[in-house]
């Protein structure tokens, strides 16, 4: 069994965008997940849902329109999460441009 440890970056929108897909034949372990308000001003509302393929594409809800405080970090999931083959995480904010998500995963295959 392979383990490789891989990363993800992206800033947030407003409409939920993918953040990490898990590949086919792989399963894959979230280590961490940190989104930081970059703006210096305002706060912005983060939600962060978990889409589980092997169940007909059903959304769990991990935070859903969370205050990050300006220049503040949170960490939306505390543990571990363990995805399958074909879930995905995806990420929302209240304005564009504000928060930045950074995630670590150690993907088995």
């Amino acid at each position: 069994m392979a383990e490789v440890f891989r990363n993800a970056r992206q800033p947030v929108g407003t409409a939920p965008t993918p953040a990490y897909t898990c590949p086919a034949a792989t399963r894959a372990v979230v280590i961490g997940c940190q989104v930081a308000n970059v703006d210096g001003v305002n706060a912005a509302d983060l939600s962060l849902a978990w889409t589980d393929a092997s169940a007909g594409d059903a959304v769990t809800h991990l935070c859903r329109t969370v205050p990050v405080p300006p220049d503040a970090a949170f960490s939306p999931i505390s543990g571990r999460l363990v995805l399958e083959a074909g879930d995905r995480l995806e990420a929302s904010a209240s304005a564009a441009g504000d928060l930045e998500l950074s995630l670590s995963v150690l993907e088995l295959s």
